[in-house]
């Protein structure tokens, strides 16, 4: 009865959190538009619909590291600033989509063209399709079908998809990523929560390297290497700080408290 306490009062502190950031408790998102993201930048301007980026399409594909890192994409919509010329260059978007990395025995296809006919827009609408009905090449049902399931966020466990061998998403791309050599790995370690009675955070650096390695997380996000270094409240990570970079929008959401509090009392 105690422990059926302690998860009922982290609920309603969840709740109580979320509600704070906005007075309004937010609608939970459909699974295919978690992680969801509009690039408008330059887009409308030039004539363009925005730009719709599905996460879930790519983390399948790729690390987080991968792009966040080595491509160089900013952990926050539109602060990157992607123009077509970039892409063109072999930059951002570009790095892939370049019409010559293939991908399942497929190319990728290309994309941005400065010049470009009334018949290559329908190409640069597979990209620039908000608010328009474009047919893709992905379909989430069809792609997550195999995958092993969750209750959160996209409903997918990505973390257990990886390990079980039913993704494994590319970490190095040749002329853009460093190659590197392994590092130990750090042995997953207790955080002791605030909030008397709750369980414990138990993190795994094991989990996270195998997405994010060790450049994503460190020194932009967590600034030191030491446990204990880095002070953080819930607050601040439902604000959207430090574990919230990733988990409120991308990774599993913070709502699913037993992913991360999983020490018995």
């Amino acid at each position: 009865m105690k422990r059926l306490t302690v998860v009922v009062c982290f609920i309603f502190l969840s709740a109580g959190l979320t509600l704070a950031q906005t007075g309004v408790k937010k609608k939970r998102p459909l699974p295919y538009n978690y992680g969801h993201v509009e690039i408008n930048n330059y887009s409308e301007k030039a004539g363009l619909a925005a730009v719709e980026f599905d996460h879930w399409l790519h983390r399948g594909i790729y690390t987080c590291r991968l792009c966040h890192v080595d491509i160089g994409f900013a952990m926050k919509a539109g602060l990157t600033g992607i123009k077509a010329t970039d892409n063109t260059k072999g930059y951002y978007c570009g790095a892939c989509h370049d019409g010559k990395m293939v991908y399942n025995g497929k190319p990728i296809f290309d994309s941005c063209l400065l010049k470009y006919t009334q018949e290559e827009v329908k190409r640069c609408e597979r990209c620039h399709s908000t608010g328009r009905n474009v047919k893709r090449d992905y379909n989430f049902s069809a792609f997550t079908e195999k995958l092993p399931k969750e209750r959160f966020g996209n409903g997918i466990n990505w973390e257990k998809a990886e390990a079980d061998g039913f993704i494994t998403p590319i970490d190095y791309i040749e002329g853009i990523s460093m190659k590197r050599k392994s590092l130990n790995i750090q042995q997953d370690f207790g955080l002791e929560p605030k909030v008397k009675g709750m369980p414990d955070i138990i993190f795994s650096h094991k989990k996270h390297t195998a997405w994010n390695g060790c450049e994503l997380c460190h020194p932009e996000i967590f600034v030191g290497v030491k446990k204990g270094t880095t002070k953080y409240s819930m607050v601040e990570i439902f604000d959207g700080k430090f574990c919230g970079a990733c988990h409120i929008k991308v990774a599993f959401p913070l709502t699913d408290c037993q992913r991360c509090h999983t020490k018995p009392v």
